[in-house]
Formats: structure tokens, sequence, C-alpha cells
């Protein structure tokens, strides 16, 4: 997988490889030449005359109007996200479910229909649920990522499929490619969630997707210290989206925005990083007596295995884990780590460990966990980039715990 940018006639971007994307792109410095990017922490911007300031609200004079739609630290982060992915555009939003809620409240109406699964992260399954019908938006839910289980339930209402993949927590993979091409035959979207991958291992719009959605808190910080989110898609869609910023406000914030553009500089070493300690984790956890199996696209059991190889530059960072034993085994497990940290977030430079089925998916029904396949006795791991053989030994004296 190449991670050479289009040319700039193609994309509006310059024609430099990702890593240099990621660190020099858009950005152009002030009349003090300062060499890394300002935070911009101003909530508005003063105008030379008042015919000026007018100019700017109505759109007809290029410039900031107000750091709720418009921050020039803010666009610098989204002009390199949207160049590394390869959309045309891009909006920051204050968390990853800000972006969903931003994109889907912002191009929906009443009646339109939109095809998903429950093997997605639960706070996404609990807004399609039990908020987008208050809006007469129907949810209609496939049982698997399996293309042609979704074919029957598209129809000239459906307006968008959203995907993960891999999903969280059990790393599923969805050909986005067929994905693609299901929703284009019926005049729908498809829309991406990367935020496992990011753009330094998998391109969902070069797939054939038209939008992409991203948690930034995650992998594009990380280091697990800010909360935003971002979607990227065509000039078209942004604009829209915009608007709906512009009046309802779900925005990220200028030193957030700062944080992931420091976190976009060294992405694509930290991915290879994160890939190659939990792939041998994974490895030593298949043949582990306490573990019943494990979930990471990098091992050769994993269904999808060879579709990762074929969508992604790498497995990936996260892996899940069912253990020997019942919801105090995996309780056991994860109370006895002295290195990885237990908590709900990944994409940390530090490991972390949690039980989906009563944190990050807690909230989802008994039987929307059932359908995910998120039982007591599974656990996650977000590998981080701590010496890989010092969380082999931490994993494995906390198993000894079962």
């Amino acid at each position: 997988m190449s991670n050479r940018n289009r040319s700039d006639s193609e994309s509006g971007f310059p024609s430099w490889a990702d890593d240099t994307l990621a660190i020099r792109s858009g950005f152009e410095r002030s009349q003090y030449g300062e060499h890394s990017e300002p935070i911009m922490a101003t909530s508005s911007y003063v105008y030379s005359s008042a015919a000026e300031a007018a100019a700017r609200f109505k759109g007809e004079s290029s410039g900031p109007v107000y750091s709720r739609f418009t921050n020039p630290t803010v666009q610098l982060f989204e002009h390199r996200l949207a160049a590394l992915e390869g959309g045309e555009a891009c909006i920051g939003a204050a968390s990853g479910m800000a972006a969903t809620a931003t994109l889907l409240l912002g191009t929906l109406q009443q009646g339109d229909e939109i095809v998903a699964t429950r093997n997605m992260f639960g706070s996404t399954v609990n807004l399609f649920k039990n908020f987008l019908p208050r809006y007469g938006i129907t949810v209609r839910w496939a049982d698997s990522l399996n293309v042609n289980d979704w074919a029957p339930l598209v129809n000239g209402k459906t307006r968008l499929l959203y995907l993960e993949t891999p999903t969280n927590p059990l790393t599923e993979l969805a050909d986005i490619r067929a994905f693609a091409d299901l929703a284009h035959a019926h005049d729908a979207q498809l829309a991406v969630d990367n935020c496992f991958c990011t753009p330094a291992l998998q391109k969902p719009l070069a797939l054939g997707a038209d939008i992409v959605v991203h948690s930034a808190t995650k992998y594009l910080d990380g280091q697990g210290r800010c909360v935003g989110g971002a979607v990227v898609g065509s000039a078209e869609l942004i604009e829209t989206l915009t608007s709906f910023m512009r009046s309802a406000g779900p925005c990220m914030s200028p030193f957030n925005a700062w944080v992931f553009i420091k976190g976009l500089e060294t992405l694509s070493l930290r991915m290879q990083q994160h890939c190659s300690n939990a792939a041998e984790l994974a490895g030593f956890l298949e043949s582990h007596p306490a573990i019943r199996h494990v979930y990471y696209p990098g091992l050769a059991s994993h269904p999808d295995a060879e579709l990762a190889r074929k969508q992604q530059k790498l497995p990936g960072g996260i892996l899940s884990m069912e253990v020997d034993g019942d919801q105090a085994a995996a309780w056991r497990m994860i109370d006895a780590v002295k290195i990885c940290s237990i908590t709900g977030n990944l994409g940390d430079a530090r490991t972390t460990i949690t039980h989906p089925a009563t944190t990050t998916h807690g909230r989802m029904t008994a039987e929307d966990r059932e359908h995910a396949g998120i039982g007591e006795s599974l656990i996650r791991l977000a590998v981080g980039l701590e010496d890989v053989e010092d969380l082999r030994n931490d994993l494995e004296q906390a198993l000894n715990r079962i």
C-alpha cells in the first residue's frame, strides 16, 4: 500500500509522501517566523472595518470569523488529516461521538434510513438505537459484516451505510470496496470509522468509501491527552457539516487541535510499533493455556486475515482475548496486571486493558452485546509502545491468577 498522496491537481494537497504531509503540509508561518505551529487561542477576530466584518460573516471574503467553526489551528489539523486520508476536506469536532453526531444530524432528515451493525463501539450503537429514531431516522441492523447480509436491508430510502473496520472490540473486518459498491448501487454513501487503523494503516476513501470518521482521542493523539473527533470527505459534505457546526457548535478546541497536529507528526512511526508489539503478544496469548481464543487480524486463525492483508498496511495494535473462565476470571486477570493500565481508552503509548462488557460496551443491552459477540470472558488489549518483553511478562503473571 503506497503512502504517497495524489498529485496537487487531483487532491489539492502537495504530492508528498504521508510522513511529509503529516509534518509539513498546510503550515504558513506568521510574521514572527515560528518553526512550530502556534495555538490560536482566541474566540473571535478583529476586522479593519464594518464592511470587512460583514463580508467575512457573509462568506464573501476569506478568513476566520469565529472559532466555533473557523479557527486557524483547528483548520491546520483538518487540512493535514484530510491530506493523509486522501479526502478533499475535513471538519474537527469535540469528540469522536461529536463527529459521528455531526455527520448524522448534519446530513440526514426525517424519513431517511441507515444500515449498520451492532459490531461497533457501544456509544455508537446507543446513538443509533436510542436517539436517531426520535428524529424519524430509521436504522436497519445487519447481523454480520458480510455484505450479502446487508444487501436486503438497503432500499430507496437508505442514505448511509456505516461501518467500523476493524470493529471494536473483536477486530472483525468488512470489505470496504464491496460495501462501497453496495452503497453506490443504491445512491447511498458509505461511512467508515477508521479509528483502529488511522490513515497510517488503511485508507477507506481509496477503497471506495465516501466518508471517514475518527475519534482523534485515540491514535491521532497517541498519548491519551485530549478528546476530539473528525469527519473527512468531499468538500461539499464538509461545507454542509460546517454549516451544522456553525449552528450547533460541537467544535474542537484550538488547544486540542494543536495536540492532534503534534500527534500526526509521529503517527506512522507509532503505528508500526503498536502493530509489531501487538503481533508478538497475539502469538504469545494464542498459545497460552488460560486463553480460549484471540481476536487479532494478524493471526492466521483470524477469519479476516486475508482481507486484512489486502486492505490494511499492517494488522493494527488492538487485540481481544477470551479467557478460560467467566467474568470473575477475566476480572482477576485484569486486576493482576502491573504495567498495563486498566482504562477504557485505546490508542495510547501506554498499553491499556479493559473488560468491554462492563465498560466500553456496558450500556448496550445484553441482547445487543450477544449479537456483537461481546461475552463476559472477553478482554480488550490496546497494545502500547512499552518494551514488548515487559508486556509479555506482565500478561503472563496476570494470566497465572486465573
